[in-house]
C-alpha cells in the first residue's frame, strides 16, 4: 500500500511491479486521525516511512512549529505501528549524518558522527535516528534506520548536494548542466556514494522483509565512490554530444570523497547492487527521454 500527502498516483513502473496489488491512500503524516484511519480498511503488517519527518521546505513554517510538525510526524507514524501491532518500521535516514566525519576509509554504522549538521535534512534525520532507538527500546516496536543516498529516476532534478542529476537530465534533454543549485562548485573529481535508486528499493525491501536483522542502523549505498566525471564519461558513451565540461581541483587528487560500508546490510540479507555505473546512467537517460520530467 502507498500512502502519500498529495493524491497518489500509481506510476507506470510501479503498476508493472505490483500486478495489480498495490492500494493508494492520501494521508499527512502530521495527522494521526487520517493516518490511523488507514487501519481500518486495511491490515498493516509493516511500515517503510519515507516522508521527510524534516521542516520542508525550509521557511515554509514558523520555526518551532516547523520543528514540531516534523518530530510529531515520526511519533505518529511510530504511533500507528505500535496501534496496528506493527512488527517492524523501516524509517528513511540519509548518508548526510556523515557530513563532517573526518574519518577516511568506508564509514560503517558506528562511525562517530558530529553533533553539529551543515543541513536542515542530516539535522533531523540524526534527531529521528536517536528518537527512533529511544521509542524502539521502550515500544518493544523493531525501528530500524536506513541512512540512504539513492539517485536515479524520481530524484531531484537539481539537488543542491551532488551534481550526478543534472549531469544525466541535461544530457538527456540536449542542454547545458545547470549547476547553480549546488551548495559548491561541481569538480571532475568530487564523488559520493550513491545508490541507483532501483538497487536502494530492493536493499530497502531486503531489509523489511527479512526474518531477523541484527542492527536498527543500515548503509544503503554501493560501497564505493562515484565521481562526476566517471558519471560524465558513462554519459558521453551514451550521448557522445553531450556538453559536460567539469573542471579539476588543484591540486589533483584532492577531491571531495566519500564512500559507505555496506557490509553490515550485505551480511543480513545477502544483498548486492545489480546497477554499475553504465547501466544506472543507461536506465535513467532511457527514463528521462520516455517523457518523465524526474
Amino acid at each position: 500500500m502507498l500512502v502519500q500527502r498529495r493524491a497518489p498516483v500509481l506510476t507506470e513502473d510501479l503498476a508493472g511491479e505490483s500486478g495489480g496489488r498495490v492500494f493508494l491512500e492520501q494521508a499527512d503524516v502530521t495527522d494521526l486521525a487520517a493516518l490511523l484511519d488507514i487501519g481500518t480498511r486495511h491490515k498493516i503488517t509493516g511500515i517503510v516511512h519515507l516522508a521527510g519527518s524534516v521542516p520542508w521546505p525550509p521557511g515554509a513554517d514558523e520555526p518551532v512549529l516547523g520543528a514540531r510538525k516534523a518530530i510529531g510526524s515520526l511519533l505518529n507514524v511510530v504511533q500507528a505501528a505500535a496501534d496496528w501491532q506493527v512488527r517492524r518500521v523501516g524509517v528513511a535516514s540519509t548518508i548526510g549524518v556523515y557530513g563532517g566525519v573526518a574519518a577516511e576509509g568506508p564509514l560503517s554504522e558506528d562511525t562517530p558522527l558530529p553533533m553539529a549538521a551543515f543541513h536542515v535534512i542530516p539535522a533531523f534525520k540524526k534527531i529521528g535516528e536517536l528518537l527512533g532507538d529511544y521509542l524502539a527500546g521502550v515500544t518493544g516496536i523493531e525501528i530500524v534506520n536506513y541512512r540512504i543516498s539513492p539517485w536515479g529516476p524520481g530524484g531531484n532534478p537539481a539537488s543542491p548536494f551532488t551534481a550526478l542529476p543534472q549531469i544525466v537530465h541535461a544530457a538527456a534533454r540536449g542542454t547545458n548542466p545547470d549547476f547553480s543549485a549546488l551548495r559548491a562548485p561541481a569538480y571532475a573529481d568530487d564523488g559520493i556514494d550513491v545508490c541507483y535508486v532501483k538497487d536502494c528499493a530492493r536493499a530497502i525491501a531486503l531489509l523489511q522483509l527479512a526474518p531477523h536483522l541484527r542492527h536498527r542502523t543500515y548503509n544503503i549505498a554501493a560501497g564505493q565512490t562515484l565521481t562526476n566525471q566517471e558519471v560524465a564519461d558513462a554519459v558521453k558513451a551514451i550521448v557522445p554530444d553531450a556538453r559536460i565540461e567539469l573542471p579539476s581541483r588543484e591540486p589533483a587528487g584532492s577531491g571531495q570523497r566519500m564512500c559507505l560500508d555496506i557490509g553490515r546490510l550485505r551480511a543480513d540479507t545477502g544483498y548486492e547492487r545489480a546497477y554499475g555505473t553504465e547501466a544506472a546512467v543507461a536506465d535513467y537517460i532511457a527514463w528521462l527521454r520516455a517523457g518523465h520530467e524526474r
